[in-house]
């Protein structure tokens, strides 16, 4: 069996503090630059990866001379700050080595869950993709409210791999992967090659929740593998110092723990979109607009939509319905419902002329369209 990163053309890597840090020692420039070398092989190869990079805290300490990690939010916020600093410098001064430009992305779970930012991420994130430029995301460790928690990370690699549809995560660690139980504990334990991810079972491997091996260990990751497969995104647990360990990977070999997820289609998410989302408003169609929608599948324009009802905002759910009132499809809408009534029965390249800007061509993509 060939590695789940083969075929893979968008690729999420995520690394540990760990392996960033030297075990909290200080940045490892030399590790980074070691990262950075792959990935500038996999640019090459046509590839688009994202970096999600803990470490900011570690290196913040370092900085400011602390031995131990201090158990207030407050000073682990001021650590993150200080240590963001050189985590980002880190890796802009690695990556131009290679030709290469990095930019650097702050999310918290709130920029997921909140639709409108959760649209603003992903727009800037395919953009970046398109400039060849190095997205590197940490969580915005500066402003969350409530405990900064180890491992949180792998979380967000999780969301950012479902955000931008990759086709796997890469979580790196100091680990060389998962394994029936606590190899140091359990001498009959077996490393875990293949598995599906969301089986039940490697969550119990992982040590559970409340075991001292799955403290902002192994589960954590497991549990990332877990989500992803919810956007369809498979997941490989590695070890970050095993050599050129993404390269391989892309090459074909299977190194570390790889969890398949079932492949999720797109109707599978549009039934997701069907079912659970409240209606916020509603666009009439003009007939040519539902017209190629039901027959061809295609994204709703500004140009086809008569009518604009309803207060919402860029993210929302809106229903689409034809002349006579039926509704016919309901989506996602990149524009607020004051937006789309100045563009209304605009062509998509009059949008930055009215508006002063342009979010995307489309009042509603069709990856983002249901039809009902």
């Amino acid at each position: 069996m060939r590695s789940l990163a083969a075929a893979a053309r968008r690729i999420v890597v995520k690394v540990g503090s760990s392996l960033v840090t030297n075990e909290g020692r200080g940045l490892d420039l030399a590790a980074i630059g070691e990262w950075a070398r792959q990935i500038a092989e996999l640019k090459v190869q046509d590839r688009e990866v994202v970096l999600v990079s803990s470490g900011a805290i570690a290196e913040g300490m370092q900085r400011l001379g602390w031995t131990r990690r201090p158990s207030a939010v407050h000073e682990q916020q001021a650590a993150a700050a200080v240590g963001q600093m050189g985590l980002i410098q880190g890796y802009e001064s690695s990556f131009a080595q290679f030709g290469l430009h990095t930019a650097q992305i702050l999310l918290t779970h709130d920029d997921m869950a909140d639709r409108k930012r959760y649209l603003n991420a992903r727009t800037t994130l395919r953009t970046l993709l398109g400039l060849n430029v190095i997205p590197v995301i940490n969580e915005n460790d500066t402003v969350v409210t409530e405990e900064i928690k180890v491992g949180d990370n792998d979380t967000l690699g999780a969301l950012v791999a479902s955000l931008i549809e990759a086709d796997v995560l890469i979580i790196l660690t100091d680990q060389a992967g998962l394994y029936t139980g606590d190899p140091r504990r359990d001498p009959a334990a077996t490393f875990v090659q293949h598995a599906k991810a969301g089986d039940p079972a490697l969550e119990a491997m992982a040590g559970g929740a409340g075991s001292d091996l799955g403290k902002g260990g192994m589960l954590t990751k497991i549990l990332a593998a877990k989500r992803a497969a919810r956007g369809g995104v498979s997941t490989i647990i590695a070890s970050g110092r095993e050599p050129s360990v993404l390269l391989r990977l892309a090459a074909g070999e299977v190194i570390g723990t790889h969890l398949q997820a079932d492949p999720l289609s797109l109707a599978a998410r549009k039934q997701w979109l069907a079912d659970h989302v409240q209606v916020r408003g509603t666009l009439t169609l003009d007939d040519g607009a539902a017209r190629v929608i039901r027959r061809d599948g295609k994204s709703l324009l500004p140009i086809g939509v008569v009518a604009c009802h309803g207060e919402f905002e860029r993210g929302a759910v809106v229903t689409c319905l034809s002349v006579d009132g039926k509704e016919i499809a309901r989506g996602l809408v990149n524009y607020s419902a004051q937006e789309t009534q100045r563009i209304l029965r605009k062509p998509s390249s009059e949008i930055e002329a009215i508006l002063g800007y342009v979010e995307e061509p489309e009042l509603i993509h069709r990856d983002n369209l249901v039809l009902l």
